[in-house]
């Protein structure tokens, strides 16, 4: 049958944050009314159910069960209560965010042409790297027992923040209510200590004149016709507008800022109270006092993500060159590998991608990935969480691969946990995210303080706001959940992402900040928008000492 057909059934269900299984995807294709019967299968998945099966559809199709409420549906805004940050979930009629975007690089230390024996990556604040070419194809030996003799006694590999399992939401307006409470109360913790809180109720009704501080969320920033800068904050009591002036030192600031970030401000009230002039501006940010924490011995660990098996231009000659280079005496400390996200090329992902697919089979492409992930030295411990190309709901947070993933996955007994996690490895703290809120961040802010040249200077504004996705409702597609499992409530040691296909790293106080390129050639569709992708580049990570060399394998 037609690729397309499977393909809008998946992106269908994916929409409604399910999953489903090949076979069920076969039964509805081949149904006499795909439309109707998808339909009526969705409003017959039981309650607490997150996948599709054969059997469901087979009901469907045998006999009309009583239909139940779609559990991903929008909310009449007219209705509900104001709430911090909360606004009215958007159509799912909204177009899918496309994949990894970026631009052309620059001749410069990252540039794909380049080993330079030892080159800075493009950083402030000390982050340090050694760029080497890979390994001469003799030096490989097929037999890594006599080099690879680590003590497993040794190894401790933890993982945090997993939402895998623990999914909530129903889609309903008090889920979203709840995560962004969650959110507001968590970063509002981070900022009292700087400010004189007050709340948006008690600021209005305080008499005018005098200083005040608030804690608030953006639900609002635009410009008078001045040059001025109004941002509404918005706590658990109401909203007040506050007035940056463009002559104040901070108004630099206002450009950074994002829809639904939380952060604090301090400054005077008018003299009729109803406006706060804003002398100082807080983020919850990391604390400049911050100190990394370290493995206790020699230790480490290959940062890597956007494998992308199934496509055409997926460069497997890079990556047996990689998994041979694991197996070598030089490699011999590498004990881990961190994959963060899109595993496989995935189908209907953007707009004719089916004509840039080598697999066409969203199953065979995992048992594809699962053969190379053969190639890895068995007793390097696999940690790996999901990307927006992979077989797992598009909202964030994106729980873990689920049973069925999981078999096909099994060559190396992998660690599977949801996107984002947090991953502490030896003493050392690893937020791993897939980084699609990076392409927001890089949308919204000025080109100097994001852009794709640079993957880590967004990923610096990520760690400013202590969240990894702070903007709902545009291309960052969020699920509501009691917790929002978006939040950098500690603040890591290593913060790896991908999505964007470029290589750069940077320390952001003296949190190193890696986003580690990809493993797919420029397809067809990459060309059309200018990504110009960084591939086969791996960042080996020293965990005793946060010192990172990057390996290239193309």
């Amino acid at each position: 049958m037609p690729l397309e057909e499977p393909a809008r059934i998946a992106r269908e269900l994916a929409s409604h944050g399910y999953m489903v299984d090949r076979e069920a995807v076969t039964l509805l294709a081949g149904a006499e009314n795909t439309a109707e019967a998808l339909a009526i299968a969705v409003e017959a998945i039981p309650d607490g159910a997150v996948k599709l099966t054969a059997d469901d559809v087979r009901d469907v199709l045998e006999t009309n069960p009583r239909g139940r409420r779609d559990p991903i549906s929008a909310t009449d805004s007219a209705t509900a209560e104001q709430h911090p940050g909360v606004k009215a979930p958007e159509s799912s009629e909204q177009e899918d965010p496309f994949v990894s975007t970026g631009t052309n690089e620059p001749e410069s230390a990252t540039s794909t042409e380049r080993v330079p024996v030892e080159t800075k990556g493009s950083s402030n604040e000390g982050g340090e790297a050694t760029t080497k070419a890979p390994i001469d194809p003799d030096e490989r030996i097929a037999d890594d027992t006599s080099t690879r003799n680590a003590d497993l006694s040794l190894r401790s590999v933890e993982i945090g923040n997993d939402m895998t399992g623990y999914s909530t939401g129903t889609g309903e307006y008090d889920d979203f209510v709840a995560t962004f409470r969650d959110r507001y109360e968590r970063l509002a913790k981070t900022l009292r200590g700087r400010v004189n809180h007050r709340n948006a109720t008690a600021i209005q009704a305080s008499p005018g004149g005098g200083d005040a501080g608030m804690i608030g969320m953006i639900s609002d920033i635009r410009s008078t016709a001045s040059g001025h800068w109004l941002i509404e904050l918005e706590d658990t009591t109401g909203v007040f507008p506050c007035l940056v002036m463009k002559d104040k030192s901070i108004a630099g600031l206002v450009e950074e800022l994002l829809f639904d970030e939380v952060i604090a401000v301090e400054g005077t009230i008018s003299d009729d109270g109803g406006i706060l002039f804003v002398d100082e501006l807080y983020f919850p940010d990391v604390p400049r006092t911050h100190k990394p924490s370290t493995a206790d011995r020699h230790v480490q660990a290959a940062l890597i993500s956007d494998v992308h098996v199934g496509s055409q231009e997926f460069v497997a000659d890079a990556w047996s060159e990689f998994a041979s280079w694991l197996h070598t005496p030089e490699a011999a400390r590498v004990e881990y590998l961190l994959i963060a996200g899109d595993m496989v090329e995935g189908v209907g992902v953007y707009p004719e991608q089916d004509k840039e697919l080598d697999v066409i089979d969203i199953f065979d492409q995992y048992e594809a990935f699962s053969e190379y992930l053969k190639e890895v030295p068995g007793d390097i411990e696999i940690v790996m969480i999901p990307g927006n190309h992979d077989a797992v709901r598009l909202a964030e947070p994106q729980p873990g691969f689920d049973e069925e993933l999981r078999e096909i996955m099994t060559a190396h007994d992998a660690r599977i946990a949801s996107n984002p996690a947090i991953i502490d490895i030896e003493g050392v703290s690893v937020l791993m995210y897939h980084g699609v809120s990076l392409d927001e961040v890089i949308a919204e802010l000025p080109e100097e303080k994001a852009n794709y040249d640079e993957p880590h200077l967004a990923m610096y504004q990520l760690l400013k706001k202590r969240h990894v996705a702070p903007q709902f409702g545009n291309h960052t597609r969020i699920a509501p959940e009691k917790k929002d499992y978006l939040v950098m409530e500690e603040v890591p040691d290593v913060f790896h992402t991908g999505h964007v296909h470029k290589l750069g790293w940077g320390k952001y106080r003296n949190v190193l900040a890696v986003n580690s390129g990809c493993w797919q050639a420029q397809t067809a569709f990459q060309k059309s928008v200018n990504i110009d992708p960084d591939v086969g580049f791996a960042p080996i990570l020293d965990l005793d000492t946060l010192e990172m060399t990057v390996r290239k394998f193309t």
